[in-house]
């Protein structure tokens, strides 16, 4: 059983994602610790939850079809009216099988002290995180990697093959982490733990395993709107203020029409600008499509100096690696955002469900046409910054891609890989360092069943992807321009890196965690060149130094990304 101490520094550790209220329950040799963020049932919905039976459940997330599983399992069967308490009840009627009934985003734990168990789980899409640490003394998990080493259930030991991956690929895939004693529940896992093993492991995929054939594809764009208006509907069910993210793009153009379809009172929206003509800019897009449906409309600007201001604070919220570009606009609109609601709907999953990479349409071409196989190389390893005794981590990947047609075959590999641990964490880990909920309706099982079973031909052409999309779009909202060509949301990183890269690159190269896996004079010559490939290597080795010095060595972020630097550099 851990220490009273242990579950204190746990739950402290969490209390950025549940600051409403916080729940315990002891039950024999196991502490259940939730910290809530309420938004459905503010009123009787504080967990954990548990019934005369000796079962317990503690969750994080939304189950959206909880009234129609409430009519189905009977009213009276619920001690309150919160979404999160119905995974309870269901495991009782159908044991590990009761995550096929679920339709939301979730991590949960449930306490079965009549079998001896515990069940952990994690929605297909891996939209809510879930980790955990297994040791001959003890099994803990925790919403988030940090929370468990500062709870003293693991050390601050990195895995050096994991660190190698992900700089070369700015995250890490499968259920490792860059800590070696801290794994991940998997997308769609429920894992069984008894006497502190896991003994039993299931796995509800997020995609369709065959899709069928000979479907009626008739009145396709009438189709999609129907899923679109229910998964919309669904993902707005709350009993707080809620708004969402719009980049003026074909998927966040896509939302607000539906939204604006569903909501009698303007939809609060917020977009990022920087202010640089080095980089798009897609805030007048954003700000026509919102007016022509009637949003209240918000527009942040990220500036260089918020750059270098927050970027130690944001790389501290990132306890599981993540240097995708798109967390510095990511955080500075929920840092707006918390001001006003406490949910924000966002358009993650677009392009993976709808084909809207370029890469995609690139690998179904054929060569003479300019076709490439996606990149598949160490991006740091081409330019041999990595000291060649660090390990690579191997790739796990055990996906049956064989039914799938080529372009279902990449999509499915970003269902289990690029999307679960670059995008959703970068989504999570932002709004939820400001107490903020982020919510996926594209990320829907109805909607992406559908939606990935189209033919091939409906979803790109040569030119361009989400063919079906973009037609439903440009008939109920010909402001969106959805056959325009895309600019693009690109951070104008190269600009502020590049104007103190002879500074910078002196002060990564003296970081213990470049030393430790870097070679330095190699560092210093990366942040002196100005290529688009350089640029992009130094902003990995900066970000990485950051999160080195606060999940490593455990330093606290003071100042600004110089001050820090320094402070470590010194350690």
């Amino acid at each position: 059983m851990p220490s009273p101490g242990q579950v204190d520094r746990l739950t402290d550790a969490l209390a950025h994602r549940g600051p409403d209220g916080e729940g315990r329950l002891e039950i024999g040799d196991t502490t259940l610790v939730h910290r809530r963020l309420a938004i459905i049932d503010l009123e009787t919905g504080d967990q954990p939850f548990q019934d005369r039976a000796g079962v317990s459940l503690i969750a994080n997330g939304e189950i959206y079809n909880y009234r129609e599983l409430t009519t189905e399992i009977g009213p009276g069967t619920l001690s309150t009216k919160s979404d999160c308490e119905l995974p309870l009840h269901l495991y009782k009627c159908y044991g590990l099988s009761f995550t096929h009934h679920l339709r939301g985003m979730y991590a949960l734990a449930i306490h079965d002290s009549i079998k001896g168990q515990l069940i952990l789980a994690r929605d297909p899409f891996g939209i809510k995180p879930l980790y955990y640490v297994s040791s001959p003394h003890y099994f803990a998990f925790a919403s988030e990697a940090q929370a468990l080493i500062e709870a003293g259930f693991a050390p601050r030991t990195l895995s050096p093959g994991a660190c190698r991956e992900l700089l070369n690929k700015q995250f890490i895939s499968g259920k490792s982490t860059a800590f070696g004693e801290i794994f991940r529940v998997l997308p769609g896992e429920t894992l069984v733990v008894k006497q502190g093993e896991i003994v039993e492991k299931r796995y509800l995929s997020a995609l369709p395993e065959k899709c069928p054939s000979g479907n009626d594809f008739v009145s396709l764009e009438s189709q999609l709107d129907a899923f679109l208006m229910e998964s919309v509907d669904f993902h707005q069910r709350a009993d707080v203020p809620y708004g969402m993210f719009l980049s003026g793009g074909v998927d966040s153009s896509a939302l607000l029409t539906v939204m604006a379809r569903l909501n009698s009172e303007p939809v609060l929206t917020y977009t990022a600008g920087f202010g640089s003509a080095s980089v798009p800019d897609e805030t007048s897009q954003a700000r026509a499509v919102a007016k022509a449906l009637g949003a209240t409309h918000v527009e942040v600007n990220i500036t260089e100096k918020d750059f270098w201001r927050d970027l130690p604070n944001i790389a501290a919220a990132l306890d599981d690696h993540c240097a995708d570009y798109a967390i510095i606009p990511s955080y500075g609109l929920a840092r707006e955002a918390a001001k006003d609601v406490k949910v924000i709907l966002s358009g993650e999953g677009g392009d993976e469900l709808f084909a809207g990479y370029g890469r995609y349409r690139r690998a179904l071409r054929p060569r003479w046409l300019g076709g490439r196989d996606a990149q598949r190389n160490g991006f740091l390893d081409q330019i041999t910054v990595l000291k060649k005794e660090v390990p690579p981590e191997p790739r796990q990947n055990t996906m049956n891609l064989s039914q799938y047609t080529r372009l279902q075959a990449l999509q499915a590999e970003d269902f289990v890989d690029w999307l679960p641990h670059d995008l959703l964490i970068k989504l999570d880990r932002c709004l939820m360092s400001h107490g903020l909920e982020g919510r996926t309706p594209f990320l829907d099982k109805p909607l992406a069943d559908f939606v990935f079973c189209l033919p091939d031909r409906e979803k790109v052409n040569f030119r361009r992807g989400k063919k079906l999309l973009r037609s439903w779009l440009d008939k109920r909202l010909p402001n969106a321009q959805a056959f325009a060509r895309k600019k693009g949301f690109t951070v104008p990183i190269s600009r502020w890196l590049g104007e103190r890269s002879k500074e910078l690159g002196g002060m990564v190269s003296r970081q213990p965690g470049i030393q430790e896996l870097c070679v330095p004079d190699t560092v210093v010559s990366v942040f002196g060149t100005r290529s688009k490939r350089a640029v992009q290597a130094s902003w990995r080795l900066l970000f990485f130094s950051l999160w080195h010095r606060r999940h490593v060595l455990g330093l606290v972020p003071e100042g600004d990304v110089f001050d820090c630097l320094s402070a470590s550099s010194e350690h």
